[in-house]
């Protein structure tokens, strides 16, 4: 996910630091008349993303009078995810705690549910797509509210002129800056020429099929648009169906246009791909970009940030959100969830996404036309489509809509690319979908 983190740790508060990956810092002024709040944010890959955080964080504190500290938590090494299971394990920690993509529902019974909280964003601000209300509502709770930090979309980046020379498609007109989408024979049959025609030409799409999660993400948005389902909402498997025979022809014959060494790459892998100037598409958020834009400026302004191709059941797009959740231990849950209504208002919003250059995206519907999107550049406009303001895409998780605790599972294991790699090296597909389904078997277990 992402380019290579850029360390920037700053934290405004007065307790000890709780891991090795915080410091302390100085305290956030006021009469603290409504006592003491402790924050975990994720520390941001993009330079100085931080900073809107750390300034909204400390206005919201001065007008409350709370003392606040704020702990920027890596997610290098996995420290941000360890902290979270530790304090959960413990019962002791930050007030507000940040939860990427399925922790929420794997610690739903130690967070506050925040119903009002969300039923008033969302009157406010317009409805979350489903994505968000799957991996962040439970049993008609809400968990935890959704982040802007650090909540992606990874869509097609496309070289302008590679595709246009090599596969005869206009990106910028297939999704004008400014404008509507004209996207309608923008599907999978047109990618997989496009592959092909890139291929041929000695630029090929940079789509990995390792087990991390920028590979897991694309398939998984494939398997959506074929409407391949592996296991349904009620548990149930599934995998030995028409749906996913035809997403894994799909890919095998794609995977024939790829580099050869894709199924060992990892989130770091499509990126450089780009960089160097091979790749003529990759599916990531626009931190491709910006190392492009410091690195190998003539490769930046020749990308565009687009949605993906359309499939037999729709058009559909990986959306990985964060959320801001409240431990059940927490002592001044009023003030956090005050924070966190702070945290969600538009001026601050609006200023987490430029401080990020783009990078961060809302979850909430009235929040995709911030002007930094259409401002962006080179080229001018590059990520207009970005946030999707149209909405002509679905958003999706891949291993959705099975269970939180076996889609987590499916996903961490990365069972869709390796199911797609072995049948791809001569696998009979039959005996590839009686592996995946043992597979499985063995989650329910787990």
């Amino acid at each position: 996910m992402g380019f290579r983190k850029v360390s920037r740790r700053r934290f405004v508060g007065g307790t000890a630091a709780l891991s090795s990956a915080m410091v302390a810092a100085p305290f956030v002024r006021g009469a603290h008349a409504a006592g003491k709040l402790s924050v975990a944010f994720w520390d941001h890959w993009v330079p100085n993303a931080n900073s809107a955080t750390e300034k909204a964080v400390k206005e919201w504190a001065e007008k409350e009078k709370v003392e606040v500290q704020i702990d920027f938590v890596t997610s290098q090494g996995n420290k941000l995810l360890l902290t979270a299971a530790a304090e959960a394990q413990a019962k002791s920690g930050h007030d507000i705690m940040t939860l990427n993509t399925f922790l929420p529902a794997r610690y739903a019974e130690q967070l506050v549910p925040v119903n009002a909280e969300m039923d008033k964003l969302i009157a406010d601000n317009g409805k979350v797509n489903a994505t968000v209300e799957y991996l962040g509502k439970v049993g008609g709770k809400w968990l935890a509210i959704p982040a802007t930090v650090g909540t992606q979309f990874k869509g097609p980046c496309s070289r302008i002129d590679y595709m246009k020379q090599f596969a005869g498609i206009d990106v910028q007109k297939i999704y004008p800056a400014g404008a509507e989408p004209q996207d309608k024979d923008w599907t999978l049959d047109a990618f997989m020429k496009a592959a092909e025609a890139c291929h041929k030409a000695g630029h090929p799409f940079g789509i990995g099929l390792g087990t991390t999660s920028d590979c897991v993400d694309t398939i998984g948005a494939i398997f959506h648009s074929f409407g391949a389902v592996m296991v349904d909402a009620k548990g149930e498997i599934v995998v030995k169906n028409d749906q996913v025979r035809q997403a894994l022809d799909w890919y095998k014959k794609l995977m024939g246009f790829l580099p050869p060494d894709v199924a060992a790459w990892d989130d770091a892998s499509n990126n450089k791909f780009l960089v160097s100037g091979q790749a003529s598409m990759i599916m990531n958020p626009p931190s491709a970009w910006a190392v492009a834009k410091r690195d190998a400026p003539q490769v930046a302004e020749n990308c565009w940030t687009h949605g993906f191709p359309a499939g037999p059941k729709g058009r559909f797009g990986p959306f990985l959100p964060f959320f801001w959740g409240i431990w059940n231990f927490s002592k001044n849950v009023p003030a956090a969830k005050s924070l966190l209504a702070h945290l969600s208002s538009a001026p601050v919003v609006e200023s987490m996404v430029v401080a990020s250059g783009g990078y961060d995206l809302p979850s909430f519907e009235n929040y995709t036309k911030f002007k930094v999107w259409a401002e962006a550049e080179p080229p001018k406009g590059t990520l207009f489509h970005y946030p999707d303001p149209y909405h002509h895409q679905t958003t999706a998780i891949a291993c959705a809509p099975a269970p939180h605790k076996i889609a987590e599972q499916m996903y961490n294991q990365g069972i869709q690319t390796q199911m797609a790699v072995r049948y791809f090296k001569g696998e009979p597909l039959e005996k590839t979908l009686d592996w995946a389904s043992n597979e499985l078997e063995g989650f329910m277990r787990n």
